[in-house]
């Protein structure tokens, strides 16, 4: 039966479309720019998103499983399209804060509310729960190409950052499989990681220093809300804080899962040295 993957030209939808093709699975692609999609030969194309729902029922027409990005604002209007449709299953790229979220106001749910959408439409699920990606840090590169220098709060907030291929991988095992139904996966990295010490990472694979400077809460918010707007900074901020607080251990999801160990900081480091160059 035909897989939808919403988000398909995105940072973990566009890998997984590849994975799901090398394993021969039939897929249909949600893109809003079909033209511009680039996506490999044999893939079925839908013109759509998430965020225009009238677009979903042609997408989602003769669809068993759907792999479904974060877009909490409309959750909703995908659950009834998608039950509507006879979507049997639906696979969410959720994350790690979820149970987190829930203990919250419901104004401030993000994960938490695509979750429980899912659960209440009566959906075969899964819920994938990674933590931090580690393209994250390529917000840094501009302060590192111009000055050498990462500012950021919380020097010994400790994350278990995860490549987005590790990712996409355990999204197509849990795809192909019924075997992960009601289950809630947490994945991340393999190494638990202070933002100093990645910065070292980076400095290594370019081969120049790059040293790090720790803001405090309210220089952070000063810098990062004119571009992002203070809700999203101090949300960030929050995680960065909890973080230091409750110091992240990594999960083993991908190796199980996959059979392969999880990409580590260094090697993606390494692997995208030209964006901090």
């Amino acid at each position: 039966m035909t897989i939808l993957v919403t988000g398909a030209t995105g940072s973990v939808g566009r890998l997984l479309v590849d994975e799901l093709v090398a394993a021969g699975a039939p897929v249909r692609a949600l893109t809003n720019n079909p033209a511009k999609a680039a996506l490999p030969a044999g893939v079925e194309v839908a013109r759509g998103y998430l965020g225009k729902p009238a677009t979903l029922p042609a997408a989602l027409a003769g669809v068993d499983t759907v792999y479904l990005a974060p877009l909490p604002a409309y959750v909703e209007e995908f659950a009834r399209y998608a039950k509507e449709a006879g979507v049997r299953r639906v696979v969410v790229l959720s994350g790690e804060p979820a149970d987190y979220e829930a203990q919250g106001d419901p104004s401030t749910w993000h994960y938490h509310r695509i979750e429980r959408a899912i659960e209440a439409g009566g959906f075969d699920w899964t819920f994938l729960r990674p933590g931090q990606f580690m393209n994250n840090t390529l917000g840094w590169a501009e302060s590192i190409k111009r000055e050498g220098v990462v500012r950021a709060p919380y020097a010994g907030a400790v994350q278990t950052p995860i490549d987005l291929a590790d990712i996409a991988a355990v999204a197509r095992v849990v795809l192909l499989s019924d075997e992960f139904n009601g289950r809630k996966i947490t994945m991340s990295g393999p190494e638990a990681l202070t933002a100093p010490e990645q910065v070292a990472y980076v400095a290594e694979a370019i081969g120049r220093p790059v040293r790090f400077e720790e803001l405090t809460p309210d220089e952070y918010l000063d810098s990062m809300a004119p571009a992002i707007g203070l809700e999203t900074a101090q949300w960030l901020l929050d995680g960065f804080r909890m973080m230091s607080e409750y110091h992240m251990k990594p999960e083993p999801a991908v190796a199980e899962l996959t059979g392969r160990p999880a990409v580590t900081y260094r090697e993606w480091a390494y692997a995208n040295a030209a964006a901090f160059q």
